[in-house]
């Protein structure tokens, strides 16, 4: 199925011996022991604030630049141009402040129902602040992929907001083609990689995305997220800063104390992935070849699901996308989304039930706020977890 040793990727997972499938990556990626180790590790080797007078200080200032080099090998950017923060939502709803002050009447923001609340909410209330107009992006209820862009756009688009992919149906937009679209109309691209980056390979450039930010907990980092950007775009935007703090860039835009533990893991996460499939090279090239493998294994995983989930009469499966991340939505007939989840659950199968804050696109398929059950693989799902679960589907409706 690929070129990964999965007896040695789960071997990394401490929790996997718990004997718990897991299934609910797309709310937070199991976590290897290197990762754990590395934030315990920083926790107690002496860390303060950042500097250069003390050993400590540069202990701790290299703790973040080595943090800010490895999201950018995990995307493809540049290290000077990332900015933590506590969560993709908190970034995206700093950084939606910042763009605003620049709008007013008549300006037009683009968001799409197929997105994460994160990527939809911030801008809806930011143009709404600024009195500019929202042009919402629909999908096909059926197969969940994207309208087309082009109707929506005017000289007067600012922004365009769109997900890598869905973390309801796991649909993969061409965000490429409409990034072209939106840049030819003059407008920024913020897209949400945050349910891309576990899953394949990401590059910023190729995205054509000014603005892109993903989640470290996702892939098998610590809990934060990260925003990645062309250092000369930051360097243009004023966000609200303390009076003292830098006005360097990415740190202006970096509000109060950053998690240097935590960091040390994102470090250790994106090492961990480069080391998926050993090889040679830069981390950059090293972690292309691991996530092209991941994306490869997840793959058949995920088509040996669909396959044997489209053969039990009362269950199905919502979303057709033609290109998807390993990502399935389901329903049971007679039994209630919520019921599910608590049945799988009680034998150890983790695959949360819910709208996933993708509230919008749950509406627009018609599945209201109670959403379906979610089924997210991971690099760590093996053919005996698939297996398992749909026993008990099986044996749920029999």
């Amino acid at each position: 199925m690929s070129d990964l040793d999965l007896e040695r990727i789960r071997a990394a997972f401490p929790s996997l011996a718990l004997g718990v499938t897991h299934f609910d990556g797309p709310g937070g990626a199991q976590v290897p022991s290197t990762v754990a180790a590395a934030v315990a590790e920083a926790m107690t080797s002496g860390l303060c604030q950042r500097g250069t007078a003390s050993a400590t200080e540069r202990r701790t200032e290299e703790v973040v630049l080595e943090a800010r080099r490895a999201i950018a090998d995990l995307v493809g950017g540049d290290p000077r141009g990332v900015v933590f923060g506590r969560s993709m939502t908190q970034l995206t709803f700093d950084l939606s402040r910042t763009l605003s002050s620049g709008w007013g009447p008549g300006d037009e923001v683009v968001v799409t129902r197929l997105d994460h609340d994160a990527n939809i909410r911030p801008w809806v209330l930011a143009a709404e602040r600024a009195g500019a107009t929202v042009r919402w992006l629909g999908f096909d209820p059926v197969t969940a992929e994207l309208d087309d862009l082009g109707p929506l756009l005017s000289e007067r688009t600012r922004l365009v907001a769109v997900t890598a992919a869905s973390n309801l149906f796991g649909t993969r937009p061409d965000v490429a083609a409409t990034a072209a679209q939106a840049h030819e109309a003059g407008a920024l691209v913020y897209v949400d990689a945050v349910h891309l980056a576990p899953h394949s390979p990401v590059d910023l450039a190729a995205l054509g995305a000014d603005l892109l930010a993903v989640s470290p907990y996702k892939f098998f980092g610590p809990h934060l997220g990260a925003l990645v950007a062309e250092p000369a775009l930051l360097e243009g935007l004023r966000p609200d800063k303390l009076l003292p703090s830098s006005d360097a860039v990415p740190e202006r835009f970096e509000l109060g104390t950053l998690p240097y533990e935590l960091l040390a893991g994102v470090t250790a996460a994106v090492d961990f992935i480069a080391s998926l499939v050993p090889g040679e090279g830069t981390r950059r090239r090293r972690v292309l070849a691991s996530m092209s493998a991941v994306a490869g294994h997840e793959a058949g995983l995920m088509w040996r699901l669909l396959e044997r989930m489209a053969a039990i009469d009362g269950v199905t499966v919502h979303g057709r996308p033609a290109s998807r991340t390993p990502t399935v939505l389901f329903t049971v007939a007679g039994r209630s989304p919520r019921e599910v989840h608590e049945h799988l659950g009680a034998v150890g199968i983790n695959a949360p039930s819910g709208h996933f804050y993708a509230i919008e696109a749950s509406r627009h398929a018609g599945l209201g706020d109670e959403g379906g059950v979610r089924v997210g693989l991971a690099a760590y799902s093996s053919p005996d977890d698939v297996d398992r679960l749909l026993e008990r589907l099986r044996a749920l409706l029999g």
